[in-house]
């Protein structure tokens, strides 16, 4: 399998001088990992959803400069034709880049969630998110998660 240390060196360079996404990303990529490994996912999902735990986010910067915002359905637009010619460039190959575009394009949209892949980037990209968010909001999103190992880092880390 493809070692994502380039990938993430590419997306460093590409998210240069901005910290909290850089951060972000790597927290997302962390969960996603961890998740993944104690659902006992298979290699080929875990090495997709890792790339597209590292790559979710990456249409923010464009969604702020075509739409002064970095709403979820415009980062989902753009993250994908962003995300698409980094891994080609990278040598991945082309039914993984369409999942993980795939993922990257769907991890704002939380009805009908198809896959494991799926499932834990939305619980990892909550997990991160869940400190800057409001109580309410959050109980909105609890029943979201659905693998044990979410559910446990959710119960340990916000006592939910």
């Amino acid at each position: 399998m493809y070692n994502h240390s380039n990938l993430i060196k590419v997306l460093i360079e590409y998210e240069s001088e901005c910290e909290p996404r850089i951060g972000h990303f790597l927290k997302v990529f962390g969960y996603a990992k961890a998740i993944g490994e104690l659902e006992k996912v298979d290699s080929k999902t875990q090495f997709i959803l890792e790339t597209a735990a590292l790559m979710h986010d990456v249409g923010i910067k464009e969604s702020l400069i075509k739409y002064g915002n970095s709403f979820g359905k415009n980062q989902e637009k753009e993250g994908a034709i962003i995300a698409r010619p980094m891994l080609e460039s990278l040598g991945y190959e082309n039914d993984d880049i369409d999942r993980i575009c795939f993922l990257i394009a769907h991890h704002h949209t939380f009805d009908n969630v198809e896959g494991l892949d799926y499932q834990i980037l939305v619980e990892a990209d909550f997990l991160v998110n869940f400190s800057s968010m409001e109580a309410e909001a959050r109980k909105k999103y609890v029943a979201l998660f659905d693998t044990k190992a979410g559910k446990h880092f959710l119960k340990t880390i916000y006592s939910l």
